[in-house]
C-alpha cells in the first residue's frame, strides 16, 4: 500500500475519536447537564474499577501465553525509554523556559508518560477493523492488536504511578515548603515579638522540674539502641529502609486495578491448568471470559466521552506560558517519535523484536501518544498545576488529531 492509502486507514481511527470525544465535550457543557463534573467523577470510577480490568483481563488471558511471553519481552524496556526520554526532554524544555517551581513536574510528567493504555485500546481495534488495513485478517488484527494495548496499559500505569507519581510529589513538596516557609516569615510580629515569646515567659523555664529525673532516663532510653537493633542491626535496617520505601511509594496507586487485571490475565493465559478451565469453546469456565469480555466491550466509548468531558476543562483554564505549551507539543509528536524510530528500528535490526508487523507498529506508536490523562489526576493529588494541566491536555490532544493521523501512517508504511 502507498503512502497515501495508508494515510486515510489511519486518518479513519481518529476521527472516530475525534467525534466520541466531541460528543463528550458537548455532554459535559453545563446547559446539557449530562456528563457534568458529578456524572464524570461516578463514571471515571466504574471505568477505573470495573471495566478497565475487565478489557485487560480478557484480552490477555485470551493472547498470552508462555510463549509469547518471551515473545512480547521487548515491550517493557521500550515503554520505559518512553519515560526516560521524555524525562530528559522535559528536563531540557525546563532549562530553556524557566517556568514556576510549580510546573516542574507537571511538565516532566507530560513529557515522560504517553496515554498508553486508552489511546492505543481505542485506536489499534479501530485500525484492524478499517478496510484496507496492512495488518491481515480484522479478527485476527484485533485479537493480538487488544492483547498488545492491553498489555501497553497494564505497563504503562506502573511507570504512571511509580515514576511520574512521584516526580510531581517531589516538586510539589519543594513548592509546599516554600510556601510554608513564607507564611512563617509572613507571621514573624513586628518589634521583637519575638523575642518576646522566647523571653518573656523565662522565668517559668528556669524553675526545676519535679520529673526532671525521669525525662532524663527517658532520654537516655532514647539514645540507647533497642533490643531489636541489638539483635540484629543489618535486619533492623532492611525493615528501616522498607518502611521509609512504602511511605514514599505509593503501592495502592501502584498496583491499579488494571494492573491487577493484567496480572490476573498472565495467570490465566501462562498457567496451563488454570487456561483449560477458562479458555476454549469446552471450558467448564468459559462464562467467567465471556462475561469479563462483555464488561470490557464497554470501556472504549465510555473511556472516550470522559476524555471529551475532561478537555472541556482546559477552555476554562487560563495563565500557562506558550513556549511550555509548544515545547511539551515538540516534545512528543516530533522529538520522541524520531528517538523511537531509531530505538525500535535498531532493536529489529539487532533481532531483539519479533516479525509481528502489528506488534512493531503498537511498539513505534507508543512514542508518539499525547501525555496521560491520569497526569491531572496526580496534580489534583497534590494540588500543583492543576489548572494549567487542563490547558495543556487540551492543545496537545487538539494537536493529536493531527500528529497521531500523520505518524500512525508512516508507521505503517515503515512496518509493512
Amino acid at each position: 500500500m502507498g503512502l497515501v492509502d495508508l494515510f486515510f486507514v489511519a486518518s479513519a481511527p481518529v476521527l472516530k475519536v475525534l467525534l466520541l470525544t466531541a460528543l463528550g465535550s458537548f455532554l459535559a457543557l453545563e446547559r446539557m447537564d449530562i456528563l457534568g463534573e458529578n456524572a464524570m467523577k461516578q463514571l471515571n470510577t466504574v471505568v477505573f474499577f470495573v471495566f478497565n480490568p475487565a478489557l485487560v483481563s480478557s484480552n490477555l488471558a485470551k493472547t498470552i501465553t508462555f510463549e509469547g511471553v518471551v515473545l512480547l519481552w521487548f515491550m517493557p524496556f521500550n515503554v520505559l525509554g518512553t519515560f526516560l526520554i521524555g524525562s530528559a526532554l522535559g528536563w531540557v524544555l525546563i532549562k530553556i523556559t524557566r517556568p514556576p517551581q510549580h510546573l516542574k513536574g507537571l511538565i516532566l510528567g507530560c513529557c515522560a508518560a504517553g496515554n498508553m493504555g486508552n489511546l492505543p485500546i481505542i485506536i489499534i481495534p479501530a485500525v484492524c477493523r478499517e478496510k484496507g488495513s496492512p495488518f491481515g485478517a480484522p479478527d485476527v488484527c484485533h485479537t493480538y492488536g487488544m492483547a498488545y494495548a492491553s498489555l501497553s496499559m497494564a505497563i504503562g500505569a506502573i511507570y504512571l504511578w511509580s515514576y511520574v507519581y512521584n516526580i510531581v510529589r517531589i516538586f510539589s513538596s519543594k513548592v509546599n515548603e516554600k510556601v510554608n516557609a513564607d507564611e512563617f516569615t509572613s507571621n514573624k510580629k513586628p518589634n521583637g515579638a519575638t523575642s518576646k515569646l522566647l523571653h518573656g515567659n523565662s522565668s517559668e523555664a528556669v524553675l526545676p522540674s519535679e520529673n526532671c529525673s525521669v525525662s532524663v532516663d527517658n532520654t537516655t532510653k532514647l539514645m540507647l539502641p533497642s533490643e531489636e537493633e541489638k539483635k540484629g542491626p543489618i535486619l533492623y535496617a532492611i525493615k528501616h529502609y522498607l518502611r521509609v520505601f512504602s511511605g514514599k511509594i505509593n503501592l495502592k496507586a501502584l498496583f491499579a486495578p488494571s494492573t491487577t487485571g493484567a496480572m490476573v490475565g498472565f495467570i490465566i493465559g501462562v498457567v496451563p491448568q488454570i487456561r483449560n478451565l477458562i479458555i476454549g469453546g469446552d471450558a467448564p469456565l468459559r462464562v467467567v471470559l465471556d462475561s469479563a469480555s462483555f464488561l470490557g466491550e464497554a470501556a472504549i466509548p465510555t473511556l472516550t466521552l470522559i476524555l471529551g468531558g475532561n478537555l472541556l476543562k482546559g477552555l476554562k483554564g487560563s495563565g500557562i506560558l506558550q513556549p511550555l505549551i509548544f515545547g511539551i507539543i515538540a516534545v512528543r509528536y516530533i522529538f520522541l517519535p524520531l528517538l523511537g524510530i531509531i530505538i525500535v528500528k535498531s532493536a529489529i535490526r539487532f533481532g531483539l523484536v519479533h516479525s509481528d508487523p502489528l506488534y512493531q507498529f503498537v511498539l513505534l506508536l507508543q512514542y508518539a501518544l499525547p501525555p496521560a490523562m491520569n497526569i491531572g489526576t496526580i496534580t489534583q493529588l497534590f494540588g500543583a498545576g492543576k489548572t494549567e494541566c487542563s490547558v495543556i491536555m487540551l492543545w496537545t490532544y487538539a494537536f493529536a488529531s493531527v500528529s497521531l493521523t500523520l505518524w500512525s501512517a508512516y508507521f505503517m508504511w515503515l512496518v509493512v
